[in-house]
């Protein structure tokens, strides 16, 4: 005679930390068991043993182990990561550094990386409660000096060029020389901290083509002017109007460049997704950079007018973008391509005065002849201007795919 309820009775479904249905096995979850460490991860967790058929105890099954917690496992993965996290965004900022994207997200059940960093950032262990929480009256104090210093080479430079305006001789050259170092050290103190600041020093590389391409900027298109016209046989006017505007500028690239880390913070807060993210920040950055050039212009006008020499604007303006989104590049980490779309443009302006000296040589006329029919066309200021804004427009595409990246905007420490 058979009793009631002496049936085989059935396992309950695992659940994990979130109430939904665990995976019922690595295999069931594509890509994870790599991730996880495989069998033998000290992360794999158990799955409730069913009960035994004759005495209804549970029993474990020696030597196997049945199911994962795959979310748990890439937190033991990015244990630092999870730790030294202040928001769930700077986890969601660090899973997409390391690759993970939205589509590997669905593997952890969850929807998209934001998700997926969200329950990191809940299931954390939170005994020590994050340091850089308590640090906003540090930042506005920091936000001040970044401020102040900002305005330090443009301020240094009017006096440079002011001073110049007065002198003659051998103490026109004194003051030369001293304004060219303070403004040097000034540009170097303005660009250490703030937005724009980057913990990796810059290659000699990248400093000499920037020291040639300012150089240039002040004395270029006077030298190549007078190679054209046969010489140069006397001392050519330094075009300071232009070299003077871009000083002024180091203040408006600073703030454009805190407007775009701020308000890019608030978009990954905002954005759901990568890709949501990635269309917030474009045209942001777009916008930045339009901004920036509306400012330099303004000042390129009202430093030309003010000294009684040609704006350059095409020139100058040129090179302010290049330099401003060499910056931002290297500011937030890619220090590469600016390094080399700098040195690019550099070697180019380098080529275009020497072809026209070279051009003077018996049956080397050729050379000079692409040079000379820019020159002819549009002026000597057409030569930086074609070579600063091809290096611009490709830091500019660069920029439009690395800085929409969320791992660009992992808040290091120190940064407003």
């Amino acid at each position: 005679m058979s009793v009631p309820g002496a049936g085989s009775a059935t396992a309950p479904a695992a659940t994990g930390d979130t109430g939904r249905t665990d995976c019922p096995d690595v295999a069931a979850v594509p890509g994870v068991a790599g991730i996880a460490g495989g069998a033998d991860s000290p992360d794999v967790v158990d799955a409730k043993a069913a009960p035994d058929d004759r005495t209804g105890h549970s029993r474990r099954p020696p030597g196997r182990r049945n199911a994962v917690d795959p979310v748990k496992a890439l937190m033991h993965r990015h244990r630092e990561l999870c730790e030294r996290a202040v928001d769930p965004l700077e986890i969601a900022a660090g899973l997409e550094a390391h690759g993970l994207t939205d589509r590997t997200a669905t593997r952890f059940r969850h929807r998209d990386v934001f998700s997926l960093a969200e329950e990191m950032y809940a299931r954390r262990a939170r005994d020590v409660e994050p340091a850089a929480r308590t640090a906003p009256a540090e930042r506005s104090g920091a936000r001040a000096g970044w401020a102040v210093l900002a305005l330090l080479p443009g301020i240094l430079c009017a006096a440079t060029v002011g001073g110049l305006r007065f002198t003659e001789g051998h103490t026109r050259l004194a003051v030369a020389a001293t304004g060219i170092l303070a403004v040097s050290a000034g540009l170097r103190a303005a660009l250490r901290r703030g937005p724009l600041g980057t913990s990796r020093r810059a290659t000699n590389g990248t400093r000499a083509w920037t020291c040639w391409l300012i150089a240039y900027a002040l004395f270029g298109d006077g030298l190549l002017s007078a190679a054209l016209s046969g010489g140069p046989d006397d001392p050519w006017p330094p075009a300071t109007a232009p070299v003077l505007a871009l000083a002024l500028s180091c203040a408006p690239a600073v703030w454009c460049a805190h407007l775009f880390m701020a308000r890019a913070r608030r978009g990954l807060a905002a954005s759901r997704g990568l890709a949501e993210f990635a269309v917030t920040v474009r045209p942001l950055l777009l916008g930045v950079v339009a901004l920036y050039l509306c400012a330099l212009g303004a000042l390129l006008a009202l430093c030309g007018t003010a000294l009684d020499q040609p704006p350059a604007y095409a020139g100058a303006g040129a090179l302010g973008a290049l330099l401003l989104l060499a910056r931002l590049l290297a500011a937030r980490g890619f220090g590469h391509a600016p390094a080399v779309v700098l040195g690019a443009v550099g070697a180019a302006e380098a080529t275009a005065t020497a072809t026209v000296f070279a051009g003077r040589l018996p049956g080397c006329a050729f050379l000079c002849t692409p040079v000379e029919t820019v020159a002819q066309a549009w002026g000597p200021g057409a030569v930086p201007a074609l070579a600063c804004g091809t290096g611009a427009l490709v830091l500019l595409v660069h920029a439009t795919r690395t800085l929409t990246r969320a791992s660009a905007h992992a808040a290091p420490d120190g940064t407003p």
